[in-house]
Parts: structure tokens; C-alpha cells; sequence
């Protein structure tokens, strides 16, 4: 066992019960990925269902101040909480488990979806489908908001906090790293310094960044040197993105689309959309768009292999730093969160996100509810405005029959989610 490795398992058993084993690890975590539809919202609600609630492998204030941390690096938080959470019960090993299990099922997913939709372009019954899965995510996230909020937001400060958050990303569209910063340093000159705990500093984990960075860069140097050059550019593109992706795929997309679209001409606008509405409705973080855009520009333009080929490439590229950044970072958090300053800070981050997520979640929900959406602008002020003719009756009765079997019925969320991909197929035939 690696002194990483150490650190994580001597922390998850202070206090707590013994680590669960591998072959646990691999249950839980594989149904958390097969199940982690509906965004980071129902994805952490999920884990934190899981992991705090029904088995107590995580206390409450572990699994807070991991999602405080999640959210201050790059890349997806709910997959990099997830790794965080396997490192934490089983050191590296765990954390490179649950790390990719998170990913897996929604990479499959991808795979498949960009091999029927490079034969049928736009397939009208599985777009049905998808819409249900839509309509149950809508009331998937709600709940999982409604309860990050009770268990982030415990003070008056934390909830304005939130809704100044909120109305930063909503009205102002200010930038999330933004976001995140300012309310990390109100949390900060907010607190007296008081006393610091007693965690010991950990030594740096020189050999495992070492290791991860290299993974992640040589083949990439490698791939630009002898491999086909669309595949090195596919590569060193989302490597670039893996950088800059504070905040999740929503805050990259933008750039996303314009390089892919208006620099690289690899694809489309409306094949753009296409890969971002199919990738929100499969399991897993919504940056595995980069693996369906990666995929269907090498199959457009070299066949099936390369397509193949490419989406590895993507997955490497995109993945392997959030490895980086969590193996890196987290044996730090114990030390940072005894300490009363950035302790506090963590917090603000904390209740700064559920407006975030918030944001989000309303973005979605009008998104899937309304075929026109237009911008009210006052100042600096920019509204999403729906246009009230065009709400879509079906996707609407399809929130209403989600709301109702998983709110007074209380039914899990697999079987909500299985149950409105069945009625949204079965209306494609009415």
C-alpha cells in the first residue's frame, strides 16, 4: 500500500466502520454510474444518498467539504467526487475504481448512441425515449437540490449566499470560477483565524502526479508525433478542456462548440446540439459530449475504426487529469477543513453552488419544456424568457407523471427513469 493509499483508508476508519472491500466498492459505485443520470445535481444526491445515507461509508461534513473541493477544480465535480469517495474508503485503487465506474456505463452508452445516429442521423423513437428520460431528470434534480439545500444552507448567510450565486450565473452570467473565488474569499474575511486543528500536514504526492501526468500527456506526445493527425488534434483539444473546466461542461460549451464547429469544422451546429441533447440524457457527467463529438468527426471523417479510436482518445484526455487533480489535491482536504479560515471557505463554495445548481437545473427544465427560448435584456441584466406558445404538452405531462410516481409514490429513481423512457417511446406511436 502506496503512503497515498494509506492516507485515504487511515481516514476513512478514524471514527468510522471498517473500509468496505473492492468487490463492495465495485457494487455500490457500479450502480451509482449506471444510475447517475440527471446532472451533477442528481448525481451527488445520488452518492450522497448512498455513501452518507444508506450504508454511512462517508460522515455528512466529509461529503460536504469533498463537493466544496470538487467544485473549486476543473472537470466534472460529480465524477470527481465519486473518485474522491473511492479514494477516501480504499486509497488509489479505490479512487481509480469508482472514478471509472462513474464514467463507464455513460461512455458505453455514447458509444452506441453515436453508432445509430452516424446510420439514422435523427431517430424519432429514441428521441422520444430520451424526452421522458428528460422529463424524469427535471423532477430527479429538484428533489436532489431541494435536499443539497437542507443540508448546505444552515444559516441565513449560507442562503444568501446561494441566492446571490444564483442571480450572478442566472441574470448576470458571470463566470462560475468567478463565482466560486468570490465566494470563497467571503467565507475566508469572514471568519476570525482562531485556532487551527490538529491535522498534520501530508507530504506532497509527488510519485502518484508524476505518474498520472505522464499517463496523461506521453501518449498524447506520441500520438502527434505518429498518429493520424486528427487524432492528435482530437487529443490535445480536450486536454485543453480538461484544463479550463471549472464549473462542469456547461461552462465550456460555448468554446466547445466554436472550435469544433467554426475552427475545426469537424461537425455541424445542429450536429452540436444533437451530441449535447443525447449526451444529457445518458448516464454519467454531461462532458462525455466530448467523446460523442470526438467520435462522430472521426467517423465522418475516416469510418467506423477510426471513430473508435477517437472516442479513446477522448476519454483519455478528458479523464485521466481528474485523477490528477484529486489524487493530488486530496489529502489535503483533512488539513485545510481543521484549519477555521478556509474551512469557511469550503462552506461559501458549498452554498454558492447550490445557486449554481440551481441555474442549471432551471436551464435544463426550460430547455426540455419549451422548443423557444429567447433573452430579456435590461442593463447587464439577461433573462431566459420562454415563449409561452411553445410549451410542449407532452413533455409537460411527462414532468407530471415523474413528479407524481417519485414524490407522493416515493419510487426510486432507476424505476422513475426506466418508466418515462417507456412512456416517452410509447408516445412517439400516438
Amino acid at each position: 500500500m502506496t503512503a497515498t493509499d494509506a492516507q485515504g483508508v487511515e481516514a476513512a476508519t478514524s471514527g468510522m466502520r471498517p473500509p468496505p472491500s473492492l468487490a463492495q466498492l465495485t457494487r455500490v459505485f457500479g450502480r451509482i454510474g449506471l444510475l447517475s443520470f440527471g446532472g451533477p445535481a442528481a448525481q451527488i444526491a445520488l452518492m450522497h444518498r448512498e455513501l452518507v445515507g444508506t450504508r454511512a461509508w462517508l460522515d455528512e461534513q466529509t461529503f460536504l467539504r469533498a463537493l466544496s473541493l470538487c467544485m473549486l477544480l476543473p472537470g466534472p465535480e460529480a465524477m470527481q467526487l465519486a473518485t474522491y469517495a473511492g479514494w477516501r474508503l480504499r486509497g488509489v485503487t479505490g479512487g481509480l475504481l469508482a472514478g471509472a465506474l462513474f464514467v463507464l456505463p455513460g461512455a458505453l452508452v455514447i458509444a452506441a448512441l453515436v453508432a445509430v445516429y452516424v446510420q439514422v442521423g435523427t431517430v424519432p423513437l429514441v428521441q422520444a425515449g430520451f424526452l421522458g428520460v428528460k422529463a424524469a431528470v427535471i423532477v430527479i434534480v429538484i428533489e436532489a437540490l431541494r435536499k443539497l439545500a437542507a443540508r448546505a444552507l444552515t444559516s441565513p448567510a449560507a442562503w444568501i449566499l446561494a441566492g446571490l450565486a444564483f442571480s450572478a450565473i442566472f441574470a448576470l452570467s458571470l463566470p462560475f470560477p468567478l463565482i466560486v473565488a468570490v465566494a470563497a474569499l467571503w467565507g475566508f474575511l469572514g471568519t476570525k483565524p482562531g485556532v487551527a486543528g490538529k491535522s498534520v500536514l501530508p507530504p506532497p504526492p509527488f510519485r502518484i502526479a508524476a505518474t498520472l501526468l505522464a499517463l496523461w500527456l506521453v501518449p498524447l506526445v506520441l500520438l502527434g508525433l505518429s498518429g493520424p493527425p486528427l487524432l492528435a488534434d482530437i487529443g490535445w483539444f480536450m486536454a485543453r478542456l480538461a484544463v479550463v473546466t471549472f464549473g462542469g461542461a456547461y461552462a465550456v460549451l460555448a468554446y466547445m462548440t466554436q472550435t469544433v464547429v467554426d475552427q475545426y469544422h469537424w461537425i455541424t451546429t445542429a450536429q452540436m446540439i444533437d451530441a449535447l441533447g443525447l449526451a444529457e440524457t445518458t448516464p454519467g457527467p454531461l462532458i462525455l459530449v466530448t467523446q460523442f463529438v470526438a467520435m462522430l468527426s472521426a467517423h465522418l471523417a475516416g469510418g467506423p475504426a477510426l471513430a473508435v479510436a477517437a472516442g479513446l482518445v477522448a476519454l483519455w484526455a478528458t479523464f485521466v487529469p481528474c485523477f490528477l487533480w484529486i489524487f493530488t489535491a486530496a489529502p489535503y482536504l483533512d488539513h485545510i477543513a481543521g484549519r477555521p479560515r478556509p474551512a469557511a471557505a469550503l462552506a461559501a463554495i458549498t452554498a454558492a453552488v447550490v445557486g449554481v445548481i440551481l441555474n442549471l437545473s432551471l436551464w435544463f427544465a426550460l430547455h426540455v419544456l419549451f422548443t423557444e427560448i429567447s433573452e430579456l435584456r435590461a442593463g447587464p441584466v439577461a433573462l431566459p424568457l420562454p415563449d409561452w406558445t411553445s410549451l410542449d404538452p407532452l413533455a409537460l405531462s411527462l414532468v407530471a407523471l415523474a413528479a407524481v410516481w417519485m414524490i407522493p409514490l416515493r419510487r426510486g429513481m432507476g424505476e422513475t427513469v426506466l418508466l418515462l423512457a417507456l412512456a416517452g417511446a410509447g408516445s412517439h406511436f400516438l
